[in-house]
């Protein structure tokens, strides 16, 4: 009996077909089986552009994933290494990221955010038992298996994953994202297996209200959260949120690692065995909201960090032959700005001596590609299937600076409608922290006159009774119509657009006005303030927008 025909070759064995996602040294065809049929995702490794690190990292990658068996981890099938790529193939996973698909969602509760985390448990579980870290566990690696309706959550990207020995604590070198980051590894502690256990933390009060626990701009201030621990739960949002639900993101987020709850202890807290007598399963349509704006800033982030890393990478870290010709130089001194909706993974693991500052993570700056420390990896939404990026990041890859111009103009936007929200809310202490202090302005109550400071500003937040009483009861709708940004300079900016505000007045007769208004902002200490604002009179009514009257009537 003749042996079995050995496939030596990739092409042997699979048949290429079209480009899902491409990386700095990597891209991602869908192929398919020749012997069966059946369709899969290959990881096509340029090895030629490697180092013997990279190379050594890439073999880790494929001896972890060749264990991992778990409906709910994305399964390595094959592992060829050629002369100059090596093929990862790996399920092909159609249904995108949970994240996305949650927000796609008709319906979305706190008993289906239980689900949810509780997949991602069993697959950390999984990795746990099989001496496995993960190390990087975030939303662009949570991706559903189909578009079917209830399809399977799948963890994605073992490319930092680590071996352990049972419950080894060890240093294995600065690793992760950095809004996902662990106390200990932060502290550069000795660390193992409970860093996924906080990061599931994060990503399950992300789940529950669509915002993480730990934000800043600044670094150096979100690490110092994190290595606190220092989060809450605040109302309103908070407040709908079952106690044990609660419960168990307190023992996901406990600073301590040695007091950390397990993956398998998780799966078995109430919240997550009962849940269809513990979880609630009402609608959380904010939760969605919120969700949305989340998803769009870590794209954003994500796609025009990912093009100036690989950038980076290609410009200055290789010769024309592959090679790398520059060191990675630690403490610089460079001040580098961050983010937690950052999805960048940082890696820095062969520094096992230095205890001092973790390293700085890209900014989103227009001086970022000379700023970068840390090793690009591509996201595995991009790895897996998903095409969410491509576009985007074609756009940036031909003119970056236009794109960050756009991403910029975009974050005046919002933060404009952030405050015209504490308006609609008569929320004035959220006010004013938007606002400068000495702000000057423009009313059409004021004649002409030039107001300055905050006083005329509270005469109308003192009516908050009519403001949120009768805007609530009326069902006051206050839209933004064509926002014009002009940015001068870097730490300042004008935007110009129209409000249009609908309301039904006391005859319950719908009515409408819109007026024009103009805002300059200025940013100090990395946080845009208003500084002027100048309104014109309603169109449609004499009374402002504001003014309790105009609603009144």
């Amino acid at each position: 009996m003749a042996a079995p025909l050995v496939c030596t070759r990739f092409s042997d064995n699979y048949e290429l077909k079209e480009e899902l996602g491409k990386g700095a040294f990597s891209v991602v065809r869908k192929c398919i089986q020749k012997h069966t049929g059946l369709e899969f995702a290959a990881k096509i490794i340029n090895t030629k552009k490697l180092s013997a690190r990279d190379f050594q990292k890439l073999e880790r990658e494929a001896r972890i994933c060749r264990k991992l068996q778990h409906p709910n981890i994305v399964r390595l099938h094959d592992s060829i290494q050629e002369e100059l790529f090596h093929y990862l193939v790996f399920d092909l996973v159609t249904g995108g990221e949970l994240f996305e698909d949650i927000v796609a969602r008709e319906f979305y509760s706190e008993a289906d955010a239980s689900h949810c985390i509780q997949q991602i448990l069993e697959s950390v579980n999984h990795c746990h038992t099989n001496g496995v870290v993960h190390r990087d566990l975030k939303p662009e690696n949570l991706l559903l298996a189909s578009k079917v309706k209830g399809a399977a959550v799948k963890l994605a990207d073992f490319g930092l994953a680590i071996e352990v020995q049972g419950e080894q604590q060890a240093w294995f070198g600065f690793a992760g994202t950095p809004g996902y980051l662990s106390p200990e590894v932060l502290k550069k502690e000795p660390y193992g297996k409970p860093v996924d256990i906080w990061a599931c933390g994060v990503i399950l009060y992300i789940l529950l209200v669509g915002y993480p626990p730990f934000w800043d701009e600044d670094q150096h201030r979100l690490y110092a959260q994190i290595k606190a621990g220092a989060y809450d739960y605040p109302s309103p949002e908070w407040d709908t949120v079952t106690p044990d639900a609660k419960n168990l993101i307190n023992q996901m987020l406990t600073v301590n690692p040695a007091k950390r709850v397990t993956a398998s202890d998780a799966l078995k807290h109430p919240w997550i065995c009962y849940r269809e007598k513990v979880a609630s399963a009402v609608h959380r349509q904010e939760t969605v909201d919120c969700l949305k704006k989340f998803n769009a800033r870590r794209k954003l982030k994500g796609a025009i960090l990912t093009t100036m890393l690989a950038t980076r990478n290609f410009s200055s870290k290789y010769d024309v032959h592959g090679r790398s010709i520059v060191t990675n130089k630690k403490g610089d001194g460079s001040q580098v700005k961050e983010s937690t909706e950052s999805n960048t993974t940082l890696e820095d693991d062969d520094v096992r001596g230095n205890v001092s500052t973790p390293p700085p993570s890209p900014a989103l700056s227009s001086s970022s590609v000379g700023s970068v420390l840390g090793c690009f990896k591509s996201s595995s939404s991009t790895s897996f299937g998903s095409k969410t990026n491509n576009k985007l990041s074609i756009i940036v890859a031909a003119n970056p600076q236009n794109f960050l111009t756009q991403a910029r103009k975009q974050e005046i936007v919002k933060i404009t409608e952030q405050l015209i929200e504490s308006i609609n809310n008569a929320d004035f202490e959220g006010y004013t922290k938007i606002c400068d202090p000495h702000m000057t302005a423009f009313e059409p109550e004021a004649l002409g006159n030039l107001l300055e400071g905050m006083e005329f500003h509270k005469f109308y937040f003192d009516h908050e009774s009519v403001l949120t009483v009768l805007g609530k009861n009326r069902g006051i709708n206050t839209t933004v119509l064509n926002p014009t940004v002009h940015l001068l300079g870097d730490d300042a900016a004008c935007i110009a657009y129209i409000i249009l505000v609908q309301y039904i007045d006391k005859q319950g007769v719908p009515r409408s006005h819109q007026y024009e208004e103009t805002r300059v902002w200025h940013r100090r200490d990395n946080k845009w303030q208003n500084v002027h604002s100048h309104r014109s009179a309603s169109v449609a009514s004499t009374n402002s927008a504001f003014s309790p009257s105009a609603i009144n009537k």
